[in-house]
């Protein structure tokens, strides 16, 4: 019974590599999860992990947004939802702007899990 129960995971969370764009061979599952909002949450963590790896104190909320299309992992969730579909891309666009803000990388290296920076 047990094992039925851990098997009712629908969502999965797959993750792609921008630098081999396209490249199936280079993607890996990261995980199964419940719900739908539990898996755009790793995603969020995976992208912030990535932005925070290719983040130079200098770089400006366009460049960071380059380095992560280019060389950062790319998450997703399937199924997706179709009104809820989860873009990497769009969320690393929107972080980028805030990570590049003055001190926020600081705040948000620092944050304890779950909180917002």
């Amino acid at each position: 019974m047990t094992e039925k129960l851990e098997s009712k995971s629908c969502f999965e969370v797959f993750v792609d590599d921008n630098f081999h764009y396209q490249d199936e061979s280079e993607r890996y599952k990261y995980g199964e999860y419940e719900t739908y909002e539990a898996a755009v949450e790793v995603c969020k963590q995976i992208v912030d992990g990535e932005l925070f790896h290719l983040y130079q104190s200098s770089m400006s909320a366009t460049d960071l947004y380059y380095s992560y299309t280019s060389f950062g992992e790319d998450p997703f969730v399937r199924p997706s939802q179709p009104k809820e579909r989860f873009s990497a891309w769009n969320y690393a666009r929107q972080r980028c702007d805030e990570i590049c803000a003055s001190g926020s990388i600081a705040r948000a290296k620092n944050a304890p899990e779950g909180e917002d920076a």
